[in-house]
């Protein structure tokens, strides 16, 4: 027994759930929860001998929640289809989780694989993600996009990587920012900031500066410049759309 249960959410994840599910073969309860796939990802993960329960898509938050629920154990190791859990991280958990441990969950650094090389630098690593958690005293946070879990005690930190590796190519990742910058418009919209000139002039030079230079992306040479201007774009692309957003919802009122 492991003690611990490995919870990931996915649609149309058979690109990913093998290598996903491979790295975290040393759990002896996994929950799939799937949203409706049209590919084989849950015979795949079946296969695998994961539990899969089949939901309709509620959001991130509330997914990873409810596959919570259906976890065995009371330590759950939350993992996105698109990561990998390292030989070296899986005995960090296992022995944390062993010690019986009085925090309420552990964040944990997640390394990035993108353009053909480990990215170290930028806002992306540590990237430390809050993903090891007593389900009793911690849950994931209701957010539209970049869902966090909030926990009631204290927090540790563990020191071995998740392996990430989320875009097969820059058109991805930019259909990703697509998606995700509207989400998180709305999510501005609703927490009720607008959108000034000083958010689309200043923010995201200043955030090209932050991870190019004040978070070393140079030090990753031409990808580092890459994911510097990307992340630079973001901030940009998400401000316009709460903009547009503003912009819309008056139109429609009047």
């Amino acid at each position: 027994m492991t003690n611990v249960s490995v919870t990931i959410i996915a649609l149309n994840e058979a690109r990913n759930i093998d290598a996903c599910l491979g790295s975290v073969s040393w759990a002896d309860d996994i929950v799939v929860i799937d949203a409706g796939s049209t590919d084989d990802t849950i015979k795949r993960a079946q296969a695998a001998g994961a539990h899969v329960v089949q939901s309709d898509w509620p959001g991130y938050a509330a997914q990873k929640n409810l596959a919570a629920k259906h976890a065995a154990h009371e330590w759950i190791l939350s993992v996105d289809a698109d990561e990998r859990i390292t030989p070296a991280l899986a005995d960090e958990v296992r022995a944390t989780v062993a010690r019986n441990p009085s925090e309420a969950g552990f964040r944990i650094p997640r390394m990035t694989w993108y353009l053909g090389q480990w990215i170290r630098t930028t806002d992306w690593y540590p990237d430390y993600q809050l993903r090891l958690y007593h389900r009793d005293r911690a849950r994931w946070a209701p957010r539209r996009v970049h869902e966090s879990v909030e926990a009631d005690g204290p927090v540790g930190k563990l020191k071995k990587d998740i392996e990430h590796r989320p875009y097969r190519d820059i058109s991805q990742h930019h259909e990703t920012m697509d998606r995700y910058t509207t989400l998180a418009a709305m999510e501005m919209y609703d927490q009720g900031r607008r959108t000034r000139i000083v958010d689309l002039v200043l923010h995201p030079p200043a955030a090209f500066i932050r991870n190019y230079v004040l978070r070393r992306g140079y030090a990753d040479g031409l990808t580092g410049f890459i994911v510097s201007t990307m992340n630079s774009y973001y901030v940009f692309l998400k401000f316009a759309k709460l903009r547009e957003l503003v912009s819309n919802i008056a139109s429609q009122t009047r």
